[in-house]
């Protein structure tokens, strides 16, 4: 499936699934997600009303994309939080992304990664390779910062959100 498909799709409160069990032979991690990606990851994240919204915000803020690049920057911000996010919680590092919840090989590992604080712009910026284990992972302060400014986030994007953070980055340096 298509990207823009994908997530503008969050945006309708649809989630497309695959039906793709990850082979035994690589059990720990798949780079391409699977049913236990969806099930255990995504699955359990939209049973929560905020991850939900969440996820609503992001697919509605798809549909504002118009350029291929913002759709692209909206998809790594989506990937640094919602696939590979993780907060503090009682000041421990905990897992809240579904690949990290889905791969019992990442969630044994994540702790050990280097763990930055939230910056939409790097991670809209950041290269990454999905056939292995990120190397950083961006963390929220807690659940509560990561739905109100990960939310305010994908409610207020557009194509335009890239350049003007770019600038914010520029004033303050």
């Amino acid at each position: 499936m298509e990207l823009r498909e994908f997530l503008a799709s969050l945006g309708e409160k649809e989630f497309h699934s695959t039906q793709y069990i990850r082979h035994s032979a690589e059990p720990l991690y798949t780079p391409e997600p699977d049913l236990i990606h969806e099930v255990i990851g995504h699955g359990n994240l939209l049973a929560s009303p905020e991850f939900a919204e969440l996820n609503l915000l992001a697919g509605q803020a798809a549909r504002r994309c118009e350029s291929d690049a913002g759709l692209k920057f909206l998809a790594d911000v989506f990937w640094f939080t919602i696939e590979f996010g993780v907060l503090y919680e009682d000041e421990e590092l905990r897992a809240c992304g579904a690949g990290i919840l889905s791969s019992y090989g990442e969630i044994e590992e994540f702790r050990s990664m280097e763990i930055r604080p939230m910056d939409f712009l790097e991670m809209g910026t950041l290269e990454y390779d999905i056939t292995k284990y990120q190397p950083v992972l961006y963390s929220a302060a807690s659940m509560t910062q990561l739905v109100e400014d990960l939310g305010a986030f994908f409610a207020g994007f557009d194509d335009d959100t890239p350049e003007r953070l770019k600038g914010e980055r520029s004033r303050v340096a």
